[in-house]
């Protein structure tokens, strides 16, 4: 039995990683946007957007409600309604495209949490959370008399109105 030596094995390496990193860059197209083969072989753009989390709760023990949101519109709820059932589904173009717009507004930086010192001020109110990559986490309560952040509130209604999740608790 001939051992291979760490030349051709390091040789070997280098190709399978040039491979893998050629194959990758192909998969992106000069603008930077990520594209996929259609089904005739040329490449589709994929849209180029932000995804937002919905995490909502009515109390300090009440079922958490989680919504996910693609770029695409396309979305997943789990326990949508707090009665445990799942469901997915997709915004409608003009949605997708609204929500997009909110989630790029640079006011939403002015709206974390963080920026705001946020706090909950309400026993048993509903809690919605919108966590937007990378980083941005914007608290929202159902509370008589608490500020609501503007753009994010917006957000909030499109994503409570556009799919199963309830902002009525």
């Amino acid at each position: 039995m001939v051992r291979p030596s760490w030349t051709r094995v390091s040789a070997l390496s280098v190709g399978v990683l040039l491979v893998t990193v050629l194959t990758g860059c192909s998969l992106f197209d000069r603008s930077g946007s990520a594209s996929y083969p259609d089904q005739q072989g040329s490449a589709t753009p994929t849209p180029v957007g932000r995804r937002v989390s919905l995490v909502q709760r009515l109390g300090g023990d009440g079922p958490v409600r989680t919504l996910d949101v693609e770029p695409t519109g396309r979305w997943q709820c789990r326990d949508c309604a707090g009665d445990g059932v799942d469901a997915t589904g997709a915004l409608n173009p003009e949605q997708t495209s609204r929500l997009q717009k909110m989630l790029d507004d640079p006011a939403l930086a002015g709206e974390t949490d963080e920026v705001r010192r946020y706090r909950q001020l309400c026993i048993g109110a509903l809690t919605s959370t919108l966590l937007i990559p990378p980083g941005l986490t914007i608290t929202i309560q159902d509370c008589p008399g608490e500020p609501e952040p503007p753009v994010a509130y917006q957000v909030l209604l499109l994503l409570t109105q556009a799919t199963p999740a309830d902002d009525k608790g």
